[in-house]
């Protein structure tokens, strides 16, 4: 057997070297120009004068011949203006190769790209049926790039989903998926994932995205990942991992608008990849480039969006917007209040130019979307810088009555925020004459108290009752009309003894309570739990929200027991917490008694 192996390879040997000159003649032969012929005469031409291994090895390699030296007809294309210009070349005795109705069908898609009305007329014409045909009858020689542009075209052009041209080049396409560029396939993603989705050619697309991910190294090009982050990460979740990824190689080399994009589109998408975003992170602190301002803005939303810290992304993004607060719309200034809101982050110089920006919404606030409009009012309030005017115009029963009986999670919360303004007025706002919110929108709903109860909340409450003694010395869970939830509440004589609370008037609630006056010197006390989340970033400092509650309800003539999480960490027994809760409510009527 041994011998008879060797005996085979050098027959192959010597025959390898007989068509060695042969070879090298046919790839001159693929190197050189030649005038324009039909494609199959020239391969036949080319052949015939070959011998048989070697015409069939010239078969093989004119599967993908030279494109054609340029022509007139190729400028005549480029520079149509109408339609019906690149519709007369079929008649005006020009020979088309078998690219140039792949590129005069190109070139109608892009001048009706804004013009649905004539794609209709244009898919009935005779000639343009005649240019689909031919297309359809040369489709394999056409070229990679052409091909995924034209493929792009039909789906543009607005082609039926039956369309036999149109199916006929989406099965080229796929035959061809291996061998295509990564640059033509994410060019493919980017212009026609929609289209593909609308077409019903999700096979074409799955094929298409699984190419996509699994040569996912050949990215060298950071506008490519961008790209294709933004109009096809969300379309597969193992592609978009891979994206992420490649992010962090090509991160060093992204300049500030290709940052930018990647926030927002991660923003986008709710993705919080932390080892991207902090590489991110790192080049805005370290590259001196300069940010405009929709880019600060859209960072500023990015980072509010995703929850994620980083101080000193933060202090950039305030320094480089301060310049620009006299020129930021209403808009603007609640979009970047809002995204630091999110992320519990202060900055008094901006916020305070932020506060002076508002001198301009007399004009612009009844422009705005109503509930971006009571966002900004609500602001205000917490701000103490809301005008009359401003109130009235969000308290008006002609715009607040769209947020009454609301369902949807965001236009409840926006109701919530309208409670709160009209509290504003209420309490703070003496000389305000109205309109207010009518009494039936005041009472709590339900889905006030439906939250779930957390480990502070049951060991305060537990405390509580331990020192009231009875039931009806306190209440717990009190929703006031105000919009605020007391975690308790209790009542005291001038000789801090407990009172039975349900016995006497309530003017902090919605619907009637007792039917007996406050006996003379008697003081209510409310109990505030404040939580982690309550409190601004690594600060002891409540947000805004909860400064407008402590507010409000001092001027409703509370007293208040503030219960911060990190000093209820601190007690271990039983007897620790009721001695810091009795110690709490003396101090609040010692501070009473001493103004």
């Amino acid at each position: 057997m041994a011998a008879r192996l060797v005996k085979r390879c050098t027959c192959f040997l010597r025959e390898a070297t007989r068509l060695a000159p042969a070879v090298s003649a046919v790839g001159q032969l693929r190197l050189a120009r030649r005038a324009q012929k039909p494609l199959t005469s020239s391969a036949t031409s080319s052949s015939s004068r070959l011998p048989g291994p070697l015409s069939e090895l010239v078969e093989k390699e004119q599967v993908f011949t030279p494109y054609p030296e340029r022509q007139e007809v190729d400028q005549l294309i480029e520079k149509a203006t109408r339609p019906e210009e690149l519709l007369e070349l079929l008649g005006g005795g020009h020979c088309l190769h078998e690219n140039h109705a792949a590129l005069t069908l190109i070139q109608l898609s892009r001048l009706l790209s804004e013009k649905p009305k004539d794609k209709a007329l244009l898919i009935q014409d005779a000639r343009f049926r005649q240019l689909l045909h031919l297309v359809n009858s040369q489709i394999t020689a056409v070229w990679h790039g052409t091909l995924v542009k034209l493929l792009r075209s039909l789906y543009a052009l607005g082609l039926p989903p039956t369309s036999k041209e149109l199916r006929s080049v989406e099965q080229e396409v796929r035959w061809r998926m291996r061998r295509l560029k990564y640059k033509h396939l994410a060019f493919l993603a980017e212009s026609s994932a929609n289209y593909m989705q609308e077409q019903d050619s999700q096979e074409l697309l799955a094929e298409l995205l699984v190419q996509l991910e699994r040569r996912w190294a050949e990215i060298d090009d950071s506008r490519m990942l961008v790209a294709m982050m933004m109009k096809t990460g969300h379309l597969s979740e193992s592609l978009m991992t891979r994206l992420e990824d490649k992010c962090l190689e090509l991160v060093e080399h992204f300049g500030p608008e290709e940052l930018r994009k990647v926030l927002v589109t991660l923003a986008a998408q709710n993705r919080r990849s932390v080892p991207l975003l902090r590489a991110i992170s790192y080049h805005l602190v370290q590259k001196p480039f300069p940010l405009t301002k929709g880019i600060l803005l859209d960072l500023a939303y990015a980072y509010g969006k995703l929850g994620f810290h980083q101080t000193q992304v933060f202090q950039r993004l305030a320094a480089d917007l301060l310049p620009h607060t006299p020129s930021l719309t209403s808009s603007e200034v609640a979009r970047c209040t809002k995204s630091f809101a999110f992320l519990k982050w202060l900055n008094l110089p901006l916020f305070e130019a932020f506060a002076q920006v508002h001198e301009k919404l007399g004009s612009e606030l009844a422009g705005l979307e109503p509930a971006l409009q009571v966002d900004v009012v609500w602001a205000l309030c917490v701000l103490q810088q809301v005008l009359e005017a401003e109130l009235q115009a969000v308290l008006h029963p002609e715009f607040h009555t769209q947020f009454l009986g609301v369902e949807s999670p965001k236009d409840q919360s926006t109701f919530q925020k309208l409670l709160h303004i009209n509290a504003t007025a209420q309490l703070e706002h003496p000389e305000y004459t109205g309109p207010l919110l009518p009494a039936s929108a005041l009472v709590p709903r339900p889905s006030a108290l439906d939250r779930k109860v957390t480990p502070l909340q049951k060991e305060l409450q537990e405390t509580l009752k331990g020192l009231l003694g009875s039931a009806d010395k306190g209440s717990f869970m009190v929703a006031t009309q105000y919009g605020w939830v007391l975690d308790a509440e209790v009542l005291l004589d001038t000789d801090s003894q407990l009172l039975p609370l349900r016995a006497f008037v309530a003017p902090h609630l919605a619907l009637p309570s007792g039917s007996q006056p406050l006996p003379p010197g008697a003081k209510r006390l409310a109990f505030l739990r404040w939580e982690f989340p309550n409190f601004n970033s690594r600060s002891k400092d409540l947000l805004g929200r909860f400064v407008l509650a402590r507010r409000h309800l001092l001027a409703a003539g509370f007293l208040l027991v503030d219960v911060p999480y990190y000093e209820w960490l601190e007690l271990k027994s039983e007897w620790q917490k009721s001695a810091y809760l009795k110690d709490k409510m003396r101090k609040a009527v010692a501070e009473e008694l001493a103004k």
